[in-house]
């Protein structure tokens, strides 16, 4: 499948004219995000996975156990974190306090999701810990809007540079 997506957007025998003309231009390609979702509850992030993945623009990882949500972050590195407040042990804020004092993951938006407060509430853009809220039971449509609201921009000259750090052949 990359070999589809390389010729779509990299030309067989193509220089580096090609590569800086086009990228300098500042296109961008449509590519799966990664997702980390931290809940408790299993059947909740199954059903978030599922569903966000069904999109084909993301790929989701689930952590169901909150002191274990810093390390997954770290070794997946997500574009973005979904993660519920009220959790057993360690509640969310606390492990996004801990993600956010964490170099390389301090940029990762975390959008909280949560049952403590009303959809009307969270529509009024106030913010928790300085993080978005979704109000439980989340839409996927109003979930999706909030992560593409909340991600980065990525540029074709960063997925190149993503590609040249991971050692994949650029033709």
């Amino acid at each position: 499948m990359n070999k589809v997506v390389e010729a779509e957007f990299f030309p067989r025998n193509s220089g580096d004219q090609w590569h800086q003309a086009h990228l300098s231009a500042g296109s961008q390609i449509k590519q799966t995000r990664r997702i980390l979702i931290v809940d408790n509850d299993p059947d909740s992030t199954h059903l978030v996975k599922i569903l966000l993945e069904k999109t084909g623009n993301y790929v989701v990882l689930e952590e169901n156990d909150a002191d274990g949500a810093h390390q997954s972050a770290r070794n997946f590195r997500p574009d973005a974190i979904l993660m519920d407040i009220m959790m057993p042990k360690t509640d969310g804020g606390e492990v996004a306090a801990q993600i956010q004092a964490d170099p390389d993951l301090q940029r990762t938006p975390i959008i909280f999701l949560t049952a403590l407060v009303t959809k009307a509430e969270a529509k009024t853009g106030l913010r928790i810990q300085g993080h978005p809220f979704l109000a439980k039971p989340v839409s996927i449509p109003e979930l999706i809007n909030a992560i593409e609201r909340h991600l980065p921009v990525r540029t074709t000259s960063h997925v190149l540079s993503q590609r040249r750090d991971h050692g994949t052949p650029l033709r």
